[in-house]
């Protein structure tokens, strides 16, 4: 077996806690590897995972004050090793990596059995450029079902704009015609910023009949 980020040989003589290590993430990862990326602590924003605050952080009481209650969970922050593998998995179109974290989004996603999952989904312009969707492969990667229910129109990248333009511009998202909105939803994104996609799509899956609807990613 191979590392899917190094490319190295799995070394073979292991340790009994390596070898369980290795069992959770299938052997995607080599120990170096993995340990670069970091978990989000428990001394973290209770309202959007944001780590290093132990309070409602600046962003969810801005949220707050728009009427919009956070409730996200997020698994690692956004450091130089996330950033890499972003690079490479999203912008690069390496789309086996969409495997490198498969078990761990498996695991912390079984509290959330009672809820349907749906995704942020792509613009068919920029589906068509990069050919998939960097979040359905990491839930599907994980063995995971989800909904097909929202579309998104073009428009400029999130990634090129300032939290003052991100909401100051027209959701780009909506609901596909004739679509069913399910009671409890879990809404799911790679990455969490300032929480502008998720939580005003959130706002309109509200507003569209959902009676609970909680947001997750990889990333914040």
């Amino acid at each position: 077996m191979i590392c899917l980020l190094c490319a190295q040989h799995l070394k073979k003589n292991l340790t009994f806690g390596e070898l369980l290590f290795l069992k959770k993430e299938e052997g995607s990862l080599c120990l170096a590897c993995y340990s670069s990326f970091e978990m989000i602590g428990e001394e973290h924003c209770p309202n959007c995972h944001k780590k290093g605050v132990s309070i409602s952080c600046k962003d969810c009481q801005l949220w707050c004050k728009e009427g919009i209650e956070v409730s996200h969970e997020a698994i690692f922050s956004y450091n130089q090793a996330m950033k890499d593998f972003f690079n490479r998995y999203k912008f690069d179109g390496d789309y086996i990596l969409r495997k490198v974290f498969a078990m761990i989004l498996k695991e912390n996603l079984k509290k959330y059995k009672d809820y349907h999952f749906v995704l942020i989904p792509l613009s068919p312009e920029r589906y068509a450029k990069r050919g998939f969707n960097q979040v359905a492969g990491l839930i599907e990667a994980a063995g995971l079902s989800h909904l097909d229910v929202l579309e998104k129109r073009e428009e400029k990248a999130s990634s090129c704009k300032n939290r003052s333009e991100r909401l100051a511009t027209e959701l780009p998202f909506f609901i596909k015609e004739d679509s069913r909105i399910p009671k409890k939803i879990l809404l799911i994104d790679d990455i969490y910023t300032t929480g502008s996609t998720v939580n005003r799509v959130k706002s309109m899956l509200e507003n569209a009949g959902a009676e609970e609807v909680k947001t997750f990613s990889l990333v914040r």
